[in-house]
């Protein structure tokens, strides 16, 4: 019984998430960050790769690991279409939620 309850409050705790972001998402645009040149190149690299059709069904992990990737080769997107390439480094506009898909994928 206390587990439902439990639940019902992350539900409660979820949907206040959501409105928060509701209030923040007009409010943050892109931001501008300086990568690594060989860094963005591996994104770019993962965008522009051919992966097969579906894969089936994954396990937790590998769902997570599916969702990482997906999350860099949106930034290798970004990086292709607004990148500005220098000798060692690149400068890209990037979504706030590109931006936190790497920040947690650092932690």
């Amino acid at each position: 019984m206390q587990d439902e309850e439990q639940y019902v409050r992350y539900g409660d705790d979820a949907q206040v998430l959501a409105d928060l972001g509701r209030h923040l998402s007009p409010q943050i645009d892109r931001i501008v960050v300086r990568l690594p040149r060989a860094v963005a190149e591996v994104a770019v690299a993962g965008w522009n790769r051919d992966e097969p059709g579906a894969v089936g069904e994954e396990s937790r992990d590998q769902a997570a690991l599916c969702e990482a990737a997906a999350e860099l080769v949106l930034i290798g997107l970004a990086l292709t279409e607004r990148g500005e390439w220098h000798a060692d480094e690149v400068v890209v506009a990037l979504d706030v939620v590109e931006v936190a898909a790497a920040l947690r994928a650092s932690w």
